[in-house]
């Protein structure tokens, strides 16, 4: 699993590389598909996290991700409607979506403290990966004001999100022990 986690982050720490030509980023169609599929990803691990868990802790933090993480995927579906942006798929989103249809088939294998261990440090990985993405090509690709105004807007909230990951994941290491 670790090994896939490494991978995973490899990918999404990539996307500058992946979502357009050499010195140019995603277009901002390709930014709403990246934005809706990095979110939706994150709302099936989510749900997954819900059903399976058996920690307090890592069901709260299940259920604030697919709360949160749905509310950005709203925001952006109204904002594209808006605009009259059809999102296009890209290199980058179809390569996160097959790395959450991955994740999710490796946790659907797992049970008990594996399955939150394996889930957390997913979600750690996971959020520093787009936060990398957010920062270093997705706020910077956005041509259009009202698109990067929402990347600008949702990033103190993956952050937050990361911050809680790493102290979930601090926690159950301790458990572990």
């Amino acid at each position: 699993m670790n090994t896939w986690l490494t991978a995973f982050g490899a990918t999404l720490a990539l996307v500058a590389v992946n979502a357009g030509a050499a010195n140019a980023g995603p277009t901002d169609p390709q930014i709403a598909d990246i934005v809706v599929v990095a979110n939706k990803v994150d709302i099936d691990a989510g749900k997954l996290a819900q059903s399976r868990t058996q920690s307090k802790e890592v069901k709260e933090f299940a259920q604030r991700m697919v709360a949160e993480h749905t509310g950005v995927n709203k925001a952006a579906t109204d904002l594209v409607t808006k605009l009259h942006v059809t999102p296009e798929p890209s290199d980058t989103s179809k390569s996160l979506q097959k790395g959450g249809d991955e994740n999710l088939a490796a946790l659907k294998k797992l049970s008990g403290a594996a399955f939150d261990k394996a889930y957390i440090d997913h979600e750690v990985t996971y959020h520093q990966a787009v936060l990398d993405a957010v920062d270093k090509t997705l706020i910077p690709s956005a041509q259009n004001a009202e698109l990067k105004a929402l990347l600008v807007q949702v990033r103190p909230a993956f952050v937050a999100h990361l911050e809680h990951a790493k102290h979930l994941q601090t926690s159950l290491g301790k458990a572990g022990e």
